[in-house]
């Protein structure tokens, strides 16, 4: 025997013995994420094979090459490898499917194309390789010259157009039932802040075992592109495969068009939009952010003077371009009509917290929509840092004003975000910040979960348990009035505003406690629901009175946006001790807080956040009145929540009636 044949069945008979012991121990049942496999299984690491032109000048009409079965897993095709027949490849225009051979062939210069990126739709039941950080690598990205002088770098010269172009992948279980991790923007800006998505994120991956893969759907990084290596290796920790969606946020914005506005983020995470197979699943990544927008192609309609405003261009818009336009629909005409699509994208295809924005919006929706048709569909998405869900059938006034749209005729999600309100708010017994996001939920991330062509979405908030699903507060008189005291100073013109608030959140009394007053005036219970949609319900009951129906503040009828304070949330953005802190450090830029882009928010006496972060609307809050009549005592209320998909979750809120509020503060005299 050869020395590779010899070594292949040492291994083999290692990898029958090491079978034999799993088995009698459970050893692999328990542990199969800890141990690698190395040679037969676990990490697949090898790239995309290119073949330089024998030339090494010549540039063809076409792009050819093979998709093959690597058993060996070192990415080249050997002799004895073969090609696997039926795989879908596109150069980012046409789909085509590979023969018996595993052989394709796509238009290049035929098309026009001098700089084009060629890519593989994984099928289901195989697996492609990862680089070192658990990234998947499906495509070639061809730049003879290379990208433009670019801050970040973009993308390297790769000279002539290659020979062959062979995208190995290996045969692995084909999974009606899976689940992934899904979240929106990271989006650190320092260092500091990519320590936070280590925490908040990548450690709570690291501990679960049981995740297909992740997807983080856009902002990956806030503007510096020169953190991805560290993000790229903390998200590592994870050891599944990352999939990532571009944001408006992984920009080069010196780039001088669109066409290369994303080459940093193609170098480091692949194409800017692409798909793959799994199970009876279609997942499908788009671009939907054209930067630089212009006057002359986005503002036709009069809807987007923010591609000319002096103020803020060059800035984004959303939409699908021609190029995804015309790839979409050839790659879908290729899927069977019964497999669930799930497209995933930055910038939301119509949103709640953002229903009258275009520029937060996609431009084409409606193509979308009829483009899928009566096909089951889910679309994904983060941008607005927003836990959000829509059913088929809900709709809102500012669609229709925006992008003259009326319902959503599959459900969409906008997914929340790793950094909640950009990682914004005091910090926690974790060491992060609160963050909450602009409706009311935490920060976090869901979890899908697959059965044949259906999904199930849950929540899940950093560091908290799974189980923990909603938060519950009273916005009672007592409440209103510390609210409007803060919200008068805040919207104060910042030259005549006093340097401190006119309260403060411990001159806030005890919202737990009801005074006669309280209840006299009208207080309700809201109950904010973090996952929470349409389909939802909501009981409140009070001691061992029978259950009440919670009532929606947004039906998802037509109606813009209603006003839906949530105490539980606003308690905790509209006083922010981190605004005070100060040390004699010598660094200036741990005075205060950091934000965004270096942005600084003190020092000065503790105040709320921006007012736009504050949950004064939200699509995910239930209210119920708190009867009048209640006796004075301690009372104990149990909130049940049903979901879309039929799970419940509960929990408690313990308050008190009284006639009078008791004083907050030990007596002095009690002391003397």
């Amino acid at each position: 025997m050869k020395p590779k044949q010899l070594s292949c069945l040492a291994l083999s008979v290692s990898a029958m013995a090491f079978t034999a012991y799993a088995d009698a121990t459970g050893f692999e049942r328990d542990h199969h994420r800890e141990f690698k496999w190395g040679f037969f299984g676990g990490d697949y690491q090898a790239e995309v094979e290119v073949i330089p032109s024998r030339n090494g000048v010549k540039t063809k009409d076409y792009v050819t090459g093979y998709v093959f079965n690597d058993r060996d897993r070192d990415g080249r095709m050997d002799r004895r490898e073969r090609g696997i027949a039926n795989v879908m490849v596109s150069n980012g225009y046409d789909v085509v499917r590979t023969d018996h051979r595993g052989f394709y062939k796509l238009p290049a210069k035929a098309r026009g194309l001098e700089d084009f990126t060629v890519f593989v739709t994984k099928p289901a039941g195989y697996q492609v390789p990862t680089d070192a950080d658990n990234v998947p690598q499906f495509a070639y990205h061809h730049l003879p010259h290379g990208s433009p002088d670019l801050r970040f770098g973009g993308l390297p010269a790769t000279g002539p157009q290659p020979e062959s172009i062979n995208f190995p992948m290996v045969r692995s279980q084909y999974k009606k039932s899976f689940k992934i991790a899904v979240s929106g923007d990271p989006q650190p800006y320092s260092n500091n802040e990519v320590g936070y998505v280590r925490d908040a994120l990548a450690n709570e991956l690291a501990a679960r075992k049981d995740l297909e893969f992740v997807i983080i759907e856009g902002d990956v990084m806030g503007d510096d592109l020169g953190l991805y290596p560290r993000f790229k290796k903390i998200m590592s920790a994870a050891d599944i495969p990352v999939y990532f969606v571009a944001g408006n946020h992984d920009l080069d914005f010196d780039a001088p068009s669109d066409k290369h506005s994303l080459d940093t983020f193609k170098r480091e995470w692949g194409p800017a939009y692409y798909s793959f197979d799994v199970g009876d699943v279609h997942f499908v990544v788009l671009d939907n952010i054209r930067y630089p927008c212009t006057p002359e192609v986005d503002n036709v309609d009069g809807k987007h003077s923010f591609c000319d405003n002096p103020d803020t261009a060059p800035t984004y818009n959303g939409i699908i371009d021609q190029a995804q336009m015309e790839w979409l629909a050839n790659d879908l005409a290729q899927v069977p009509d019964d497999k669930l699509l799930v497209f995933n994208m930055h910038i939301p295809l119509v949103s709640f917290v953002d229903m009258e924005a275009t520029k937060h919006q996609t431009d084409n929706t409606q193509w979308l929509y009829d483009l899928v048709g009566n096909r089951p569909a889910v679309a994904l998405s983060g941008h607005t840092h927003t836990l959000e869900t829509f059913m088929p059938g809900e709709y809102y006034q500012g669609w229709e004003d925006a992008l003259g749209l009326g319902s959503t005729p599959f459900p969409q999600i906008i997914t929340g975000a790793t950094s909640g309100s950009w990682w914004s708010g005091d910090i926690d017994e974790y060491n992060l910040p609160m963050s909450i996001q602009r409706l009311g939920a935490p920060r976090g991330y869901l979890i899908f979960e697959f059965h044949g062509n259906r999904f199930a979405s849950q929540f899940k908030a950093a560091n908290k348990s799974a189980e923990e699903q909603m938060s519950v507060d009273f916005l009672s008189p007592t409440f209103l009035g510390w609210y409007h005291e803060m919200k008068d100073w805040a919207n104060m013109p910042a030259s005549s505003r006093p340097e401190t608030p006119p309260v403060n959140i411990n001159d806030l009394p005890d919202t737990s406690i009801l005074t006669a007053d309280d209840l006299a005036g009208g207080t309700q219970v809201m109950v904010n629901v973090w996952n929470g949609s349409r389909d939802s319900k909501v009981w409140v009951q009070i001691d061992d009175q029978p259950p009440v129906l919670a009532q929606r503040t947004q039906a998802g009828m037509g109606e813009g946006k209603n006003v839906t304070l949530d105490p539980f949330a606003l308690k905790k953005q509209m006083y922010v001790f981190r605004y005070a802190a100060k040390s004699r450090s010598g660094n200036e830029r741990t005075q205060g807080f950091e934000m965004f882009r270096g942005s600084r928010f003190g020092t000065a006496d503790p105040q709320p956040l921006e007012g736009w972060i504050w949950t004064e609307a939200s699509n995910h809050i239930w209210a119920a009145d708190v009867p009048a009549d209640l006796e004075d005592g301690v009372h104990v209320m149990k909130i049940m929540t049903k979901d879309t998909y039929g799970k419940f979750y509960k929990t408690t809120k313990t308050f008190e009636v009284m006639d009078q509020r008791p004083a907050p503060y030990f007596r002095h005299e009690v002391f003397e």
